[in-house]
């Protein structure tokens, strides 16, 4: 009982070690192209030392190159460098998208009368205050990240910054008159009415108040053909009712350049005119206090 494992090993290895010939020999003529002596130990080897060096060379591909992505639960993709880099780009282009957006839809409420602008009174209180101050300052510097865009607006910020009129009282900042003719209504922020209408001759050329950047240049029902421009020192104008736009929006302009051409668009227009409006911190402000039509 004890010699048959024995014996079983020793015929197991009698026939790993028992040599076969391998004869290769021509189809057509039988002749012998060459002969191997094989036996199955060598050829157990043979077979297990090239699976071993496949698997060898198929792990160096995946540990070496970008083949492991492929592989599921191998590493985590989202810490991919490059991944996380266009992540980082992606949201902050979404929150440029978003503030542009928001702005954008703020301006056109003021615009066609969806938000009214706070009127001035005597004593307003500190927390009121407080929070258009605030609020004032958020739309300011979103206004300022949104449409300093590319190297033109850069370089309309440095020549406006050469000037040296940010931080400026209003009282001490020049504007040029967008048009000259007759006020035919004045500035009444009490019945929604808060900028002036001024009469002048058919085609007359409207030209900007201060050097700035236009960020609105676009239609709508009641005020017709509008333009909007953002100046330094917190200040915007807009021009509505033209007969057309000279300029669209990103345009940097100068003071005293044409943006649009004098008309009669709009349903809240009764005749050719230009409404002006003018805005500084966030409020409407009478133009005929600094602006000599």
């Amino acid at each position: 009982m004890e010699e048959q494992p024995s014996n079983t090993r020793n015929r197991l290895r009698q026939r790993l070690k028992k040599p076969y010939r391998l004869v290769i020999l021509k189809e057509d003529s039988l002749e012998e192209v060459g002969a191997y002596t094989l036996t199955p130990l060598n050829l157990y080897i043979l077979v297990s030392s090239i699976l071993v060096g496949l698997a060898i060379v198929v792990a160096m591909l995946i540990i070496t190159t970008p083949l492991k992505r492929w592989i599921p639960g191998y590493g985590d993709a989202s810490m991919d460098p490059e991944l996380i880099q266009l992540r980082v780009k992606v949201d902050e282009m979404e929150k440029q998208l978003e503030l542009q957006k928001r702005y954008t839809d703020n301006v056109r409420q003021i615009l066609t009368g969806e938000i009214k602008p706070p009127v001035e009174e005597d004593q307003p209180s500190m927390v009121k205050d407080s929070l258009e101050e605030v609020q004032r300052i958020e739309e300011d510097q979103m206004l300022r990240n949104n449409f300093r865009l590319g190297e033109g607006l850069r370089q309309q910020a440095a020549i406006q910054a050469s000037d040296n009129t940010s931080g400026r009282p209003l009282e001490k900042l020049y504007f040029t008159p967008p048009v000259k003719g007759e006020i035919s209504a004045g500035f009444m922020p009490d019945q929604d009415h808060n900028g002036l209408d001024i009469l002048a001759p058919k085609n007359t050329p409207i030209k900007a108040v201060m050097d700035g950047v236009v960020i609105l240049s676009d239609w709508t029902l009641e005020t017709g053909n509008t333009i909007g421009i953002m100046h330094d020192n917190q200040v915007m104008s807009f021009y509505k009712h033209n007969s057309s736009l000279l300029k669209k929006n990103g345009a940097i302009v100068r003071a005293g350049e044409a943006i649009a051409i004098i008309g009669n668009t709009g349903t809240l227009s009764s005749g050719p005119h230009l409404h002006f409006e003018l805005w500084y911190k966030g409020k409407p402000v009478d133009p005929s206090r600094y602006i000599n039509f």
